[in-house]
Formats: C-alpha cells, structure tokens, sequence
C-alpha cells in the first residue's frame, strides 16, 4: 500500500480521466507516426543546446551540386514563365523529356532502384533553385518527390511493389500523382466519402479478390497527365473476406490511369500558374488486394502512412519554394531599391523603405535557416512530424508577407503584368502555398500545438497513454509515476522561468560568443512557455482541443522559438560571421516579440482568471519584447542595398536570369549603378546634373557616357510592359479591339 499513491493520486487520477484530452484512433495514429527533435527541448523549458549544436551542418556531395550546377541550369533555361502562363499552359515537350532523361522524378529514389538517392538537403536545394527561376517548373519536379507514391512505396511498400515502380518512376516512364483531397472532405481527411469495397473481380483474365472504388478527388497536382495515381480511400468489407472488421478505414493503393472508369484530363487552374493540377474520378474501378500499397497488410493503414510521409515531404516541397521566393524577393528588392530613385535620392535610403527591406531580408534569412536545419535532421533519420508542420506554416506565411513588402516597395513596377515583371508570378502563387499539404489555418490551430503539446511534452503522452490503460490498476501505477515527474517537472521550471524572467539569466553555451545573450533570452522563454503549457493543461483539459485560438497563440509561440534556434545553428553553421548579425538580431527580436505577445495573449484569454493574476508576475509575458530597433532595421536593409558577403550568402543558390529577361536587366542595371557611384557622389557634391559636369569639367567624356549607359539601364528596369490591341488579341483572342471615344460618338 502506498499513501501517496493511493490517497493523493487515486483521486487526480479520476478527476485527470474526465479533464485531460483523450486520443482518438486517428490522433493515435497521427502522433505515433512521427518523431519529436529539437522541439522537444524547447517543450522542456530548459534546452539542451548541445542537441542542437550536434546536427551536422547540412552539405552536397559533388555529384548533387553537379546536377544543380548542371541538368537544373540547362533545365531552367528551357522554361520561360509568360509563354507557359499565358500562351502554352504547359512546360514545352523538350522539358519534359529532359525531367525523365535527367532522373528528376527519381531525386528520392535509392540508386538500387535506378534513382539519384539524394539527401532531403539536395532534393531541398534543387526545388530552391528552381523554383527561383519559375514556380510550374519547381512544382512539376517537386510533386513526384515529395507525398506521392514514390515517397509511400519508398517507405512501405513490399518488395515487389519496389522491384516494380520504383524504377519505373525513376526514369520517369510512370509519373505519378497522389489524391488525398476529397470534394465533400479537405483538411478532414477522416470524413472523405471516397470508398473501394473489398469483393472479387477480373484482373488479368483471372477472377481475384481485390477492391471496387469510386472516388472524386480535386486539386490534384499531376493529375491530368499522371499514368499512376497514388489514392486515400476508406476501404470497407461489408461480406467480411478479409475478416470480421467491416470499416477497414483509410488505406492507400496504385491505381493505372488506364484502367476502365478512371477518369483524369481536366485542369484546374489554380491562381493563374499553369502547373498540371486537376481533378480526378473513378466508377467502378476494381484493383487486386496488391495494390494496396505495402500489400493487404497495410489496409486500413493510409492515415498512418500518410502522416509518415507527409511529415517528411513538408518539411521539404513548400520551405523550398518559400525560401526561394523570399531569397528572390530579398536580392530583387534590395537592387530596385538602390537604382530607383526619388526626390534624387535611391529610394533604399528612406527609412520608410528600410522597414519592409529588413523584413524581407530577415525573413530570408530565417527561413532559410529553417530549411537547413529541417533537412539536416530529417537526413540523421527523424520523419518530423511537428517541425514540418511549422516549417510549412511558417515559412509559407513568411512568404506571403515578404512578397507583399516586396510589391509595396516595387509599387507600380510589380502590378503591370507581362514578361518584365519577376515578382507577379511569385505573387500569384502565395495562395497556393497557403493552401496545400495541410492549409494554414487547420495547420496552425491544429497540428503544431495539437501534437506538439502530445509529442514533445517530456511527459503528457505518457500520462495520456496511462489514462488510457484499460487496466485500472496498471492505469493507476503508471499514471502515479508520470504524474509525479510531471510535477517535478513544472515546479523546477516555474522557479527557473521566474529567474530568468526577472534577471534574464537564462542558460547558453559556454563558446555561444556574441550571440550569447539570444540563447539566455531563448531560454528565458522556453521556460515561461513550458508554464504556461502546463496551466493550460491543468486548467482546460480536453477543452483545449476546442480552444484553437489558444491552441494556435501556443503554437506561433512555440514555432518562434524553433526558427530562432534555426537561425543560432545557421549562423555558427556558416561560420559566425560578424556582418550576418544584424540578420541574427533582427530575426531574434522579431520572434521574441511575437512570443511574448502570443504568450501574453493566450494568459489574457485563459477561462480561468486567476491564472493571468498569478503567471503575470512570474514569467512577465511583454518584457522586452519590444522587435527590432531602428539601428538594426537600418542595418538589415543595408545588406540588401550594398554589395557585401552577407546579401551574396543571403541571396546564393538562385537561378542566374537571362540578360534580356527583367531579372536580368535588373541585375545588369544594378551592377552599373554601383559602378558609377564615384561619379554620382562627385555630381551631388557639386550639385550638377550630368550634362552641366560635362560641360563644367566636372566629368569626361567617357565618364558622362557611362552615366548615360546608367541611366539608360535603369529605364529599362523601370520599364513595364505595353500591348497594342493586337497583341492583347493574341494573348486573349476573345478580347474586343477597344472603341476609341471619337469612334463610339461616330
């Protein structure tokens, strides 16, 4: 007999089965597909830098930099964003034979199989580079690398399902999509209608058991030209063939699009970008049992399956694409900057454009530090369920706002569509990111809190998985001996979070150098976070499920402090550059200031009012968290504006444009601009325009040409583009010739 257990933690344990959320058979599924890293320290309230100073800084053997440098440039070259957006709707056949030639459908795919066996950090960095130059391109390479067929056979399919397609998708003679996205079913994949019921059928001239399906998914990227389709369905056997489980649940097969019934072809087209997307049904359409993939074993699986691929696939696709965007919108909005001018001043001068200039190059930079260090982990092994749901979230997200700061600084420049303008195609696709592989709002409100709190707390699956125990006895044993570490737990870090909240002395690496005081501030808020987790815990129970803009204020805090730690690793990863700081600094107080401010929201919003009146005095949730100073802004925007080795870091890896192209015209007229700058400063400080200081001696004549070959540059990037009514015609051939206000009087 024990009094402790029996007469304290006998009666929390009733009261912790009606209060605490219990885990459904898809949350189950959901959070054991995963695996927790770095998040977990942060979880903890005290992190151990050391596992996040361990991860190997990620790199490219010589063979995955040959093919950047190599098949991605030559690929790149093939492609131009207008003709396909506005003329052909499509990459041109030459494209797509070089993809299948070149393996780029098989960049996952192990060498056994005939695939190039690439790292998450190569296959992250051919998407980047890609996807720098034209998004229909990047998209078209990343699918079939990432959810799909590929990565599920990879994974668990039998060995004759490898020996089969996977070679057959390395080299491109299949091209694969995958259909999870119901009509009457989006983020809830568990309500999808579409169904296979297990009976015999023909297959092959031979009567087999299998599955008859019908489905009507959307959205589907590759669809209307794929050969394979990848489906989730809910798989049912009313007759009991395969036992006596009737609802099966959500299993995942290889359906041949030529199959009977199986109709693919229509395109959606989503946002204007012309990337092959569409939907896709079936009626009737019978497969055996062994194209379930894994085989018959893996039916009613899909959901965990799924979730184990996604969680590697997201970490990847949609960071890329966001990292590329925002490199683009750093490198191009920092040389527009510089050459536009107004009142006679580069308009990257006033502090106005400063502000938007740092967030862009900020946010640059921090995504891209988050992608390095997902990839890095994701390569030791770890299939990152929660880091790739705040990788998705927030790097899309981040995307959406540089962009925009991006137009607003372009102004005019980027509105007026046409082959000129390099940010108007990024800008149409931002929606399309927010809203694939998990939309943002079901991300955010849902799954980063929702497992993280589940996985990554040090011990609230634990005491799930013990209320859960239908023995009541062991329940109650095992219950007991997490509850009390738990206990342990909160009590050290509320003292901890108190500390350091009043004295700001939160723990660092010993060599953490310059950057010292951002790990003691991180620290500081790993600890008030992880007291707040708990007093949410304690307070609303299984509410929280239902509490989603709890949840979500909880998850931003907790993905602020990943990307933070994201940013430490890269700039020790890069070799601790002093002129990369501002970028660390501005990063920093960007995300402790939305940390204290999502904690302080979630507190102000507690059902409970006493928990505000008690935690507001420990952890002090809008204590310097104040963003960025004025001095730092200025100094992130210069990065961008001057030529230094922090913008090339920032702004390397991205396709080299065309020189007639308008990235390119912008890059030459940059180029040119800081070339004559010698001669501007000399024409300001005499306070001549170019013709008067030739004509005063001030300039020669070689020296006033160049200006002129300056400013003959800079109107080129100015430039947008015109139509005469014919060539409008041409590009819409339904549009009417405009009536001039004298012929319509006439």
């Amino acid at each position: 007999m024990s009094f402790r257990k029996d007469y304290i933690t006998k009666p929390i344990h009733k009261w912790a089965k009606g209060v605490l959320p219990t885990l459904s058979e898809t949350e189950a599924e959901a959070v054991s597909s995963g695996d927790v890293h770095f998040e977990a320290e942060l979880f903890s309230g005290n992190p151990d830098w050391n596992k996040l100073r361990s991860v190997k800084a990620p790199t490219l053997t010589d063979a995955e930099r040959a093919f950047i440098d190599g098949p991605c440039r030559a690929f790149c070259d093939m492609v131009d964003g207008w003709e396909i957006d506005k003329k052909t709707g499509d990459l041109p056949p030459e494209a797509w034979d070089f993809l299948r030639q070149k393996g780029f459908f098989g960049m996952i795919i192990p060498k056994e199989f005939g695939g190039l066996g690439f790292s998450a950090f190569a296959h992250s960095e051919v998407v980047r580079y890609i996807a720098s130059h034209n998004v229909v391109a990047a998209v078209t390479v990343m699918v079939p690398n990432s959810l799909g067929p590929g990565e599920l056979i990879h994974q668990f399919g039998t060995d004759e399902q490898k020996q089969t397609w996977l070679p057959r998708l390395a080299d491109g003679s299949e091209l694969p999509a995958f259909g999870l996205t119901s009509e009457d079913a989006g983020s809830d994949a568990g309500a999808m209608t579409d169904e296979g019921i297990v009976c015999k059928g023909e297959w092959n001239g031979e009567e087999v058991l299998g599955i008859r399906m019908n489905w009507a998914k959307r959205y589907i990227t590759l669809a209307p030209v794929a050969t394979v389709l990848g489906l989730a369905f809910q798989l049912r056997d009313p007759d009991g063939l395969l036992g006596d489980v009737k609802d099966i649940g959500i299993t995942c097969a290889l359906v041949p699009t030529d199959l009977p019934g199986v109709e693919t072809g229509r395109r959606h087209l989503p946002s204007g970008t012309m990337f092959m997307n569409g939907p896709t049904t079936g009626k009737d359409v019978f497969i055996p049992l062994e194209n379930i993939i894994g085989g018959p074993d893996y039916a009613g699986k899909g959901w965990m399956m799924l979730m184990s691929a996604l969680a590697a696939g997201r970490g990847i696709s949609l960071p890329s694409l966001s990292a590329a965007a925002t490199a683009m919108a750093a490198h191009t909005t920092g040389a527009y900057s510089r050459i536009r001018k107004q009142f006679n001043l580069p308009i990257g001068l006033f502090g106005g454009v400063q502000e938007p200039m740092a967030r862009i190059a900020s946010s640059a930079y921090t995504i891209d530090a988050g992608r390095r260090l997902t990839t890095a982990v994701l390569d030791e092994g770890y299939k990152l369920a929660v880091i790739s749901a705040i990788m998705k979230y927030h790097a899309t997200d981040r995307m959406r706002d540089a962009i925009n700061d991006a137009m607003d600084v372009h102004s005019g420049k980027a509105v007026i569509d046409g082959p000129l303008n390099y940010l108007q195609p990024i800008y149409r696709t931002i929606p399309v990111g927010i809203t694939v592989e998990g939309a943002n709002i079901v991300t955010r409100n849902l799954i980063i809190f929702g497992q993280g709190a589940i996985r990554a707390h040090p011990h609230m699956l634990d005491e799930i998985e013990a209320l859960q125990e239908p023995d009541e006895e062991k329940s109650l044993d095992a219950f007991d001996k997490h509850f009390w570490a738990h206990v342990s737990h909160a009590i050290k870090t509320t003292f901890r979070a108190t500390w350091s909240a009043w004295t700001g002395q939160g723990n660092a690496p010993a060599d953490a150098g310059k950057v010292a005081p951002i790990y003691r501030r991180l620290s500081r808020w790993s600890a008030a976070y992880a007291v707040v987790a708990d007093m949410a815990f304690l307070t609303l129970g299984g509410a929280l499920k239902r509490k989603e803009m709890i949840s979500a204020r909880m998850g931003d805090a907790l993905s602020e402090m990943f990307l933070i730690s994201a940013v430490l690793k890269r700039w020790e990863d890069d070799g601790r550059n002093d002129d990369d700081l501002p970028l660390v600094h501005h990063a920093a107080e960007t995300s402790f200031a939305r940390i204290g401010e999502a904690l302080d929201e979630t507190i102000a919003n507690m059902p409970a009012k006493w928990v505000g009146w008690l935690l507001r005095p420990l952890i002090r949730p809008g204590h310097y968290a104040r963003g960025p100073s004025d001095e730092v802004t200025e100094a992130v925007a210069k990065i961008v504006y001057e030529p230094c080795e922090a913008r090339t870091r920032l702004t390397s890896g991205l396709y080299r444009a065309a020189e007639d192209s308008g990235l390119g015209l912008l890059n030459h007229a940059y180029a040119l601009v800081l070339e004559a700058e010698p001669l501007e400063k000399r024409l300001r400080d005499a306070k001549k325009t170019p013709r008067e200081g030739l004509e005063a001696g001030i300039l020669s004549d070689a020296e006033f040409q160049q200006l002129e070959e300056v400013a003959v540059a800079v109107q080129k990037v100015i430039a947008v583009d015109d139509y005469t009514p014919d060539e409008l015609a041409e590009l819409f051939p339904g549009m009417q010739r405009p009536t001039t206000w004298k012929e319509a009087a006439e």
